[in-house]
C-alpha cells in the first residue's frame, strides 16, 4: 500500500505539472500570432515533455492499480480469516439471539462488500484528493483572483455532500439489515424444503420472500436514490463554477493580468480541481454502503466473546488448574473416564427466569448416566454447561476434583465424544465423515468403528462404498443411518467421555435396535451421559436423573424408580401403556402398594 501511494503521488505531480508545460507552448503560439518569432525548438521541447510526463504518468498508474489490489486483497484475506476465527470463538448465545441468515450475511455478502469498496475506491479516492490539493496550489500561482472564484464552490459542494448523505445513510442501513433477512429466509427454505412441501406451504413461503424482498427493493431503491442526488447536484455546482472562471478570466486578460497560455492551463486545473470534488461525491454513495457494511462486520468482530479462557499449558490443562492434573493420561487426551460432580450449580438464561437452581450429583468413573424429563426440564442446558457453551451462575462442575472453569474450552471439548439428535453430516465422502472423528486414521481403524456402529454392512451396498459422496447434510442416507455414521465417528475418536443426546428420537424400530447396540459398545469402559426421551435405550443404564424445572426430583436404576411410582413410573406409563390410562397405570401403582405394604410388614 505504501508503494501504491507512492506511485499515486508521481501519477499526480505529473499531471499536475502537465497543463502548466502546455501553457507554456500555447503562449509560444500566441506570441507567433501576435508577431513574434516562432520558437520551434521550445516548442518542440514543451510537447515531448508533456508528452513524456502523461506517458510516465500512466505507468503509474497502472503500477498502483497493481499494487493497490495486491494490498486490497491481502486485507480481504486476513479480514475473512478474523471473521472465521471469531465465530469459533464466539458463545452460544450470540447464535441464539440471531438468524443464520443475517450472520452469514454479515460474514460474506457485507465482508465482500467493504473488500469490493476498497479496491474500487481507495486508490481512486486518495487520487482525487491529491489532485484536488495540486490543481489548487497552481491555481493560486496562476491567478489568486481566479482560484477565489473556483473556492466559492467548495463550500456549496460540502453542504449538499452533507446533506445527501445524512438522508441516505440510514436508507443504507436498512438496505443491508433487509439483505440479512432475505438471506435468512432463504437459508431456512433450502434447510427446510421437504417440510415446505409436504405441508405445501410453498405459497406461504412465497409471500414471505416477497414480503422481505419488497422490503430490500425499497430500501435499496431509496437507498440509491437519495445517494445519487449528489453525482447531479456535484456537476451543477461544477458547472457554475466553470462560468465564473471563464468571465473572470476574460476580464483578467482584457486587463493585461494574465496570458491566453495562463488562463488555458488554469481552466485545466480547474477542470483538474472540480473534475476531483465531483468523483469524490459520486464516491459518496459507495462509500456509506461500504461504511454500513464495515460497521456489520465490526460489530460481528466486537461481538462480546466467552471470558475466563486460561493460558493453557503444555500438557493441555489450563493454567489455573490444580498442580499435578493431567499427569499419566491417554497421550492423545487431557481427561481420563474420571469422576465428575456437580456441585450446587444455578444457570438462568434471564435473571428473571431460573432454570437450574441448586443442583447437584456425582457420577462416577465408568458410569453411564441417564437423563430424563419433560421438555423444558433442563436436561439438554445441564450438557451444555458440562460442555461450558454456558457459563454458570454459581457453584461447579469439577472432573477428578478440578473445577472445568479452570480449563480452556478447547482442552475440555477434544475429550468429549457427541453423538446428537440431529447429527451433522458433512459434504464429502462418508470415509471422510468418520474420519472426521479423529483425523488421519487408518482405513483399518475407519472400517473397525464402522463395522462397530453397523455401518460397515450398509457402506458395503453402496456402488461407490466407502467413497460414496454424501450433500446437503447426509444425502443420500437415511436419518438412521446417519446416526449410526455419527456413532462411528464418535467411537473412532476413542474420547474417555461421551454425551448422548437423543440419539433415537427420529428412526423406526428396527434402526433403534441398531443404534441401541452401537451405542452399548461405544459406552465401554466410558463415563456416558445419555439424554433420552426413549425410555427404552436407557434401561441399562447404572444412574438415571428425573428432571423436573431443573431440579432433579428422583434419581435411581430403572427398576428403582418404576417401583418409586413417580415421575418416572409416569412417564414409562404414558410411553409404554397399552389400554387406558387407569389400566396402564395399575402395575405401578401395585408396584408402589407391594413396597408399602412390605414396609408394614417389616415394621
Amino acid at each position: 500500500m505504501i508503494a501504491a501511494i507512492l506511485c499515486i503521488c508521481g501519477f499526480v505531480t505529473l499531471n499536475v505539472a502537465a497543463p502548466k508545460v502546455l501553457g507554456d507552448a500555447t503562449d509560444v503560439i500566441a506570441a507567433a500570432v501576435f508577431g513574434a518569432q516562432f520558437n520551434t525548438e521550445r516548442f518542440v521541447l514543451l510537447l515531448l515533455v508533456a508528452a513524456s510526463m502523461y506517458a510516465v504518468a500512466s505507468l503509474l498508474s497502472w503500477s498502483q492499480g497493481r499494487l493497490n489490489a495486491l494490498a486490497v486483497q491481502r486485507l480481504a484475506h486476513d479480514l475473512r480469516e478474523a471473521v472465521e476465527a471469531k465465530l469459533h470463538r464466539l458463545p452460544v448465545a450470540y447464535y441464539d439471539a440471531r438468524s443464520r441468515g443475517d450472520v452469514l450475511s454479515r460474514a460474506t455478502n457485507d465482508l465482500d462488500n467493504v473488500a469490493q469498496t476498497l479496491n474500487q475506491l481507495l486508490a481512486q479516492l486518495l487520487t482525487s484528493a491529491l489532485m484536488a490539493m495540486g490543481s489548487l496550489a497552481m491555481m493560486l500561482l496562476l491567478s489568486p483572483v481566479l482560484a477565489v472564484v473556483s473556492l466559492l464552490a467548495v463550500p456549496l459542494s460540502a453542504l449538499v455532500s452533507i446533506v445527501v448523505t445524512r438522508r441516505s445513510q440510514k436508507y443504507f442501513v436498512r438496505q443491508w439489515e433487509a439483505t440479512g433477512d432475505v438471506n435468512s429466509l432463504v437459508e431456512e427454505t433450502a434447510t427446510g424444503h421437504e417440510t415446505i412441501k409436504l405441508f405445501g406451504a410453498k405459497s406461504a413461503m412465497a409471500a414471505r420472500f416477497a414480503d422481505h424482498n419488497d422490503g430490500l427493493y425499497f430500501a435499496s431503491s431509496k437507498a440509491q436514490f437519495a445517494s445519487g442526488l449528489l453525482v447531479p447536484l456535484m456537476a451543477f455546482v461544477s458547472n457554475a463554477s466553470y462560468v465564473g472562471v471563464a468571465i473572470v478570466g476574460g476580464l483578467q486578460f482584457l486587463a493585461g493580468a494574465m496570458s491566453i497560455g495562463g488562463i488555458q492551463a488554469f481552466i485545466q486545473f480547474n477542470r483538474l480541481f472540480s473534475q476531483p470534488l465531483g468523483q469524490i461525491g459520486g464516491m459518496a454513495q459507495v462509500l456509506q454502503s461500504c461504511a454500513v457494511s464495515a460497521s456489520r462486520v465490526f460489530e460481528l468482530l466486537d461481538a462480546a466473546e466467552l471470558t475466563g479462557e486460561p493460558t493453557e499449558t503444555g500438557n493441555g490443562v489450563g493454567a489455573d488448574a490444580a498442580p499435578g492434573v493431567g499427569g499419566g493420561l491417554d497421550s492423545r487426551f487431557d481427561l481420563p473416564a474420571g469422576r465428575i460432580s456437580f456441585d450446587r450449580i444455578s444457570f438462568s438464561y434471564r435473571p428473571d427466569a431460573p432454570l437450574i437452581e441448586d443442583l447437584s450429583f456425582t457420577v462416577e468413573p465408568g458410569q453411564t448416566v441417564a437423563i430424563v424429563g419433560h421438555t423444558g426440564a433442563g436436561k439438554t442446558t445441564l450438557i451444555s454447561l458440562l460442555m461450558r457453551f454456558h457459563e454458570l451462575d454459581s457453584g461447579r462442575i469439577t472432573i477428578n476434583g478440578v473445577d472445568i472453569a479452570g480449563m480452556g474450552r478447547d482442552v475440555l471439548r477434544r475429550n468429549f465424544g457427541v453423538v446428537l439428535q440431529d447429527p451433522w453430516i458433512f459434504t464429502g465422502t462418508i470415509r471422510e465423515n468418520i474420519e472426521y472423528g479423529l483425523p488421519g486414521a487408518s482405513e483399518a481403524d475407519i472400517v473397525a468403528a464402522a463395522e462397530a456402529s453397523h455401518v460397515d454392512h450398509f457402506v458395503r451396498s453402496l456402488p461407490s462404498g466407502y467413497s460414496t459422496m454424501l450433500s446437503n447434510g447426509g444425502e443420500p442416507l437415511s436419518q438412521g443411518q446417519r446416526q449410526l455414521l455419527s456413532i462411528a465417528r464418535a467411537r473412532l475418536s476413542g474420547r474417555p467421555l461421551l454425551i448422548l443426546d437423543e440419539a433415537t428420537s427420529s428412526v423406526d424400530t428396527r434402526t433403534e435396535v441398531l443404534i441401541r447396540q452401537a451405542m452399548h459398545r461405544l459406552r465401554r469402559n466410558k463415563t456416558s451421559f445419555v439424554i433420552a426421551h426413549r425410555l427404552s435405550t436407557i434401561r441399562d443404564a447404572d444412574l438415571i436423573l428425573v428432571m423436573d424445572h431443573g431440579r432433579i426430583v428422583e434419581h435411581g436404576t430403572h427398576h428403582s424408580l418404576l417401583e418409586l411410582g413417580g415421575h418416572y413410573a409416569r412417564l414409562h406409563e404414558a410411553q409404554f401403556a397399552v389400554g387406558d390410562g387407569e389400566a396402564a397405570a395399575a402395575p405401578v401403582r401395585t408396584a408402589k402398594h407391594r413396597a408399602v405394604q412390605g414396609e408394614g410388614n417389616a415394621s
